[in-house]
């Protein structure tokens, strides 16, 4: 099974408190059956196979878009065995 590590941000940004579409966001990711999920103020990332992945980014993107997003980014990359 193929693995995939994807990163993403949305916005609008707020540096002083997290506005709620990125904290939807991050509860998605830190909810779902992924491997990792690293939280950071101006990207985050998660991995693990590519159907929790696959199926945590369209619980991402309809619950950042449902709660304020007007941009979600996000890249998703196919990982190797072993790579970090």
């Amino acid at each position: 099974m193929k693995r995939l590590r994807v990163e993403f941000t949305t916005e609008p940004f707020d540096l002083d408190d997290a506005p709620a579409h990125a904290v939807v966001a991050r509860e998605v990711m830190q909810e779902a059956a992924l491997d990792a999920v690293d939280v950071g103020p101006f990207g985050n990332t998660a991995e693990g196979g590519a159907d929790q992945v696959l199926i945590a980014v369209d619980a991402l993107l309809r619950r950042a878009l449902e709660s304020g997003a007007t941009r979600v980014s996000l890249q998703v990359n196919v990982i190797g065995e072993g790579e970090k």
